[in-house]
């Protein structure tokens, strides 16, 4: 049997009750949808991370939390304020590099993303190591290689993730697919259009340079998973929500009427500083040894302090939504985060399984939702160094 590697190290934690509050007629909320203030945290983790994306919430109030750029894996009581670090880093059986994500599997077991390593890896109820398959496949439908990215992981342990474009193809909508973990199936359950982009292509036929440059805020469908299955996209086109059901058919919810943001310097500096809330982008590399090919990835990068943000290609307005993975609650409520001013506290629009606005969520200042428990909703906090401090909140 394998063994875990386990530090242990003490935080305090901060609690407070929660404090919650309606609000009726406020600009940008639709007439007869209600406006909650989710008020102050239940509980609070006093240490600091680098990066948080998601929450895997275990009983008795522990959860465990992936950090890839401090490169840990921690268990954390945020009652007696305790911490067990899992595993250690390297290439080994209960090892790590860059653990970026854990995701809820059926039987209490837990899936941990391992960017720097090239894995999936399973960890047992008691977390041991167990069980790890590459993090990149070949897609059966079009023979090209796959990174198998949860963006999400349903009820029944099957992963979700989106297809990715060959080198010499550029197109405007992506597949949705999802694998069985058991079987290795992979099937499509929905496409999405993704952001817009740049392309320069220069050379001639023996030396060829593409350059893609990603347009920030632009336009961009979102998508999140239920725990039932079911795919919810985010449209940008109106700003309505579809949701593919288990049985393939699609509900799709009204247009949703909204004001959009005018794009100026201080919402340029905003959106360059909210790349660090995700650890910046997301760097692929591939590896050919013996006729195989092992795909690793690794998170961080993707801009800094002397970006020039005027050598962006800027649209006039911000989109009506980020275009980050969408949270599901247990409620089977899908959590939208709108795009606001600039230095405007957070909000998000919530949708039922009919795709109908049924009430706006405003979180404290630089909040944003990871993920959720039972009745239970995990936000991360950031500071103005950029230090991430997970809080716990009753779910409204």
């Amino acid at each position: 049997m394998e063994t875990r590697m386990m530090t242990r190290w003490v935080v305090c934690g901060v609690v407070a009750g929660l404090v919650g509050g309606c609000a009726a007629g406020d600009a940008g909320v639709p007439e007869g949808v209600q406006l909650v203030q989710l008020g102050q945290a239940e509980a609070g983790w006093g240490g600091a991370f680098s990066v948080v994306s998601t929450v895997r919430e275990l009983p008795a109030g522990r959860v465990v939390v992936a950090d890839p750029l401090s490169q840990v894996v921690v268990l954390l009581d945020m009652g007696t304020g305790v911490a067990d670090t899992i595993g250690g880093l390297g290439g080994g059986p209960s090892e790590y590099r860059q653990p970026d994500a854990v995701w809820p599997l059926p039987g209490d077991r837990t899936l941990l993303v391992d960017l720097g390593n090239g894995r999936l890896t399973v960890l047992s109820p008691e977390l041991e190591f167990g069980d790890t398959r590459p993090y990149a496949t070949v897609d059966p439908a079009a023979g090209t290689m796959l990174r198998m990215h949860p963006q999400g992981v349903d009820g029944m342990g099957r992963i979700y993730f989106r297809a990715s474009p060959g080198f010499d193809e550029d197109p405007d909508s992506l597949r949705i697919l999802r694998m069985d973990l058991e079987t290795e199936q992979i099937e499509s359950v929905g496409m999405f259009m993704r952001e817009g982009r740049t392309r320069e292509e220069s050379g001639d036929a023996t030396s060829q340079n593409v350059s893609i440059t990603q347009i920030p805020l632009s336009p961009t469908d979102a998508w999140g998973v239920a725990d039932d299955g079911r795919v919810v996209v985010v449209r940008a086109g109106d700003y309505h929500v579809d949701w593919f059901e288990v049985d393939g058919s699609v509900t799709s919810g009204p247009p949703i009427p909204y004001t959009p943001v005018r794009i100026g310097q201080a919402e340029k500096e905003e959106w360059s500083e909210s790349r660090s809330e995700t650890g910046g982008g997301l760097s692929i590399q591939a590896m050919q040894s013996n006729g195989n090919v092992r795909i690793t990835a690794r998170r961080g990068g993707g801009g800094g302090d002397d970006d020039n943000l005027d050598d962006y290609p800027w649209p006039e307005v911000k989109p009506a939504f980020y275009n980050r993975p969408v949270p599901v609650d247990g409620l089977g409520r899908a959590w939208v985060r709108r795009h606001r001013e600039a230095g405007a506290a957070p909000r998000y629009d919530l949708f039922d399984g009919g795709g109908q606005l049924v009430g706006v969520v405003e979180l404290p200042m630089g909040r944003r939702v990871v993920s959720f428990g039972d009745g239970t909703l995990y936000a991360v906090r950031m500071d103005d160094v950029g230090l991430q401090y997970l809080e716990r909140y009753a779910l409204p």
